[in-house]
Order: C-alpha cells, then structure tokens, then sequence
C-alpha cells in the first residue's frame, strides 16, 4: 500500500472544503473568531497582507485623481430614508443605535438609557450620509468632479458568518464620486472596475471576469452595477469587487445639485465602488493546497525568510553572521519596485517545525543556511507554490531573485487561469444545465444563453442555489436562445454557485 502523503492541513481540500478553509486560515494565523459573534480578530500575519493591498490599491486610486477622507460610522436614519430602493436592499442587515449612554440598575447590572432623538444605523455602506456632504460641498460645476475615497469598517448583520468572506463588520475601501455628466460618471464606473481587474490578476494573481449584473443582483439604488467575478477551487463564484453607476438617484435624494455652465440648476451624476477583506478570503481559496496558504509574491508580508541550520552550538556564530549577511544582499534587492522583504528565524525551534510553520504562512521562498551551505557558498531553497527545492550558489541567488519571485507570480496567475477554463463550459440545455450544477463534478462556470427572466433566477435560486454571475464584457456575443424560456438572447451569460 502506498504511504500516504503527508500534509499540514486536515482535513483535506477534498474531504472537506468549508473547514479546509477555516484550518488553513488558523494555520497560517491570519483571523480567529472574536468574543463579539460575527466578528473577527485579524492577526498580525493577516493584517500585514490587507495592508500590503491597502498600500497598492490606495496607489492606484491615487493616480487616478482620486483622495482619501473619512465619513462617520454612524448614519441617521432619515438619511437612509430619503433613497427606499437603498434602504430596503440593507434594511435587515442594519445595525441600530437607539441609547447614548449605560447606568447600572438596581441589581448592578448596566442597562441602556437616555434614548436618542432619532436612531443611529451603523454604516452598512456610505452612499447617504456621504451624499449629505457632497450636497454642501458642489455648489458650481467648479466643484466637479469630486473623486474621494475612504478606508472604513462597515457593519452588516449578517446570520452566517465565515471569516474573511461574511462577517458582520469587516473592513474596506469605498470610493464615491460626483460628476456634471452621465458620460463622465459611465466612465469613472468603468474604470475603476478596470482597476480592480488589473490589481486581482497582476497582484493577486487570481483571475476575474469583468461583467455587467443583472437587474435583481445589481446595488441597491444603482442604475448599473459592475462587478470582478473569480472561480474558488471548489469551482464556486466569488465577487470580488463591484462598482456602481448610480446616475442621479442618490443626488436627487441628498440634493447634490450645481450650477452648470449655463447657469442651470442640475443634478450630479454619482458612483460608488469598493473592495473589502473579503479579497483575502479569495486569495486563500484561489491558490491554497493542503499544505496551507500560498501567497503571491507581489502581496506577501514576505518574499523570503532564512532558516539557519544549527547542529552544533559552535556553529550558531558562524552561520548566524553568514545569514545576517546574506539578509543585508537579499534587502537590497528590488521587487516591484520595493526592497525583497526578508526575516530571518532564529527560534529556538526544531528546523522541522520551523519549515513547516513558514509553509502553512505561505511564504513563497524559504533558505536553507547550515555550516556546509557556508563551506560551499551555496543555499538550499524551497519554492512554496511547486514545492520544489534544489541547491544553488549563492551569486546565481542573489542575480536572478527578482526574476525568480516574478515567476512564482506568473506561474500561479497560469495555474488559477487554467483550473478556471478547464473548469467552465458552455451549455445548450436547461437538462445539461441542471446536470452540470447537480452532477458530482460540482459544477464551475457555465455560459449559456438567457433571457434575463427575474422568474428564470428565481427558478435556479431555488433549484439550485445558482445565480447569474455577470453579463461578461468578452467573450461570445453571438445571439441565441434562452435555454430556460425559448425567448432571444442577447448573449451568454455566467452562471455559478457563490459565496
């Protein structure tokens, strides 16, 4: 019998995906559960991976004209009134603030008191209480457009919670802007959707499809809603980013009005769009195996971290001021324009621990440093994303590092890239569709024709728990039939399951 390959998370991607997740999420100390129900603690390891997609993403928004500012957490509730399509869409994932103050009772327990005027809600989302700023700020056409960005935190009550992909506060970015036309808003929505298409494949190196949503899964309020949809190894659907063209509903609610040109009184156009910590959920389950996380150079918190070899404690000095050295060259090497972020363990752990415990963080190289890489000035390096390891010379290390680490990113993009088309097909008939989705094969991404029916969603929701992903932007645009209902199609759309 053969021996059974050992790995470091249990259960397996196969036995058990769901709690695959959560173990590789533990593993590589990234987020635990926190004492408030819902709600995560993200840990240093995982907190260093947002802020490195922080620090590109705030870049990208910034050379786009866009600046950074900070709204309150707290909305009243009228505000939310004046927009009912948005309100309704949030209304039962809100978190309500009806006291100001605690006082012990009685029996010393502490209890709310002095009621507000009127309730609170904690952000779900910024739209209203940011078009309520927008309306003092535009006044003329010289004030547009007006393209602001804030890094928050949002509260949605969700039931079901799973760390990274739905909790009920979770961190991120929302940009919203205003515009004196429809053109310049349609454009603005487009391209910040590119941005997160260019920052999922070239950073994270997790392939997307850029799409329209269709009229029951579009925002809340929005005219249009466009969004980045990914493939998850268990052929799922995740939604990576949206942006929203929002025409004039929510200007018409906040009353962000200008004076144009002409010396009318008109309305703005308006957009918003973000990206949350939801995208480290989708950095886990894009690229890790079943020895634990796997990071994209390009994102990690670390490029490369030493691992000195100690047998003997005569040596610890020696191969100490060699690893120390070697640190210094490897720093000052450049990766996307950046130093190679280096450590270096010198826990007094076993060299089997240690080597594991960087595996399971997903570190992309690790170095092997002992008394006989020093006699030969050569390393001993492992490839987190291959798992390959091989000897090498020191020079030849240090002259082909940015390129090795390039590579890594490149080979891990391809590999998501051919696991998704391998994993999607286009289907012709309500009966193979329904095969496809309830076979053992668990399904993927389906193309097939459809008339845009709510009733046809409704149908496979229930059915099937599968949704319309996106209306892609590339793709086949030949016309069709609907597979569901006979009627003409326009084209083929994205069908999946999703978190």
């Amino acid at each position: 019998m053969a021996k059974e390959k050992r790995t470091a998370i249990t259960p397996t991607r196969a036995q058990d995906y769901p709690e695959w997740y959560q173990q590789v999420i533990k593993a590589a100390e990234l987020a635990e559960n926190s004492p408030v129900r819902g709600c995560m603690v993200i840990k240093p390891w995982g907190y260093s991976l947002w802020e490195n997609m922080q620090g590109v993403l705030d870049k990208m928004f910034k050379d786009t004209g866009h600046t950074n500012a900070y709204f309150p957490l707290f909305i009243p509730v009228s505000y939310l009134e004046k927009e009912v399509e948005h309100v309704e869409g949030f209304a039962k994932e809100c978190a309500v603030v009806t006291h100001s103050r605690l006082e012990l009772n009685k029996e010393g327990k502490l209890v709310p008191s002095s009621p507000l005027e009127e309730p609170l809600i904690v952000r779900p989302t910024s739209e209203t209480i940011i078009g309520e700023m927008y309306s003092r700020w535009v006044q003329s056409y010289r004030d547009l457009p007006l393209l602001i960005n804030q890094w928050a935190n949002v509260v949605r009550w969700e039931m079901r919670t799973r760390l990274f992909l739905r909790t009920a506060e979770f961190l991120w970015q929302e940009g919203h802007t205003a515009h004196a036309t429809k053109e310049e808003a349609e454009s603005e929505t487009m391209k910040m959707l590119r941005v997160y298409e260019d920052f999922a494949q070239n950073y994270m190196a997790m392939p997307v499809i850029c799409g329209k949503k269709t009229e029951s899964e579009k925002f809340p309020g929005a005219v249009d809603t466009y969004c980045i949809e990914a493939m998850m190894q268990d052929k799922k659907a995740l939604q990576a980013g949206t942006s929203h063209f929002l025409g004039q509903n929510f200007a018409k609610a906040s009353q962000i009005k200008y004076l144009s040109e002409n010396g009318v009184q008109e309305y703005a156009w308006t957009t918003s769009w973000g990206v949350s910590t939801r995208l480290i959920g989708g950095l886990i389950m894009t690229h890790s195996d079943d020895d634990g996380l796997m990071l994209p150079p390009r994102l990690a918190p670390l490029h490369v971290v030493i691992l000195p070899i100690l047998h003997k404690e005569e040596e610890r000095k020696s191969v100490m001021e060699y690893c120390q050295r070697l640190k210094a060259d490897i720093s000052s090497q450049k990766y996307c324009e950046a130093p190679v972020r280096v450590e270096i363990d010198s826990r007094d752990l076993r060299g089997g621990d240690k080597m594991w415990n960087w595996v399971k963080k997903g570190v992309p190289l690790r170095i092997e440093v002992g008394p006989r890489d020093i006699a030969s000035d050569s390393l001993f390096v492992a490839t987190r994303h291959d798992s390959s390891k091989a000897p090498i010379s020191r020079a030849e290390f240090l002259d082909t590092l940015p390129q090795r680490l390039q590579a890594i990113q490149d080979a891990m993009f391809a590999k998501a890239k051919a696991y998704r088309d391998a994993s999607t097909v286009s289907i012709n008939s309500k009966e193979d569709f329904y095969r496809f989705f309830e076979g053992e094969s668990g399904g993927g991404f389906a193309l097939a024709h459809y008339d845009g029916s709510e009733k046809v969603e409704d149908m496979l929701r229930n059915d099937l728990k599968v949704t319309v992903r996106c209306i892609p932007f590339d793709g086949d645009k030949t016309p069709g039939t609907c597979i569901f209902t006979g009627n003409p199609s326009a084209q083929r759309v994205v069908f999946a399951k999703s978190y």
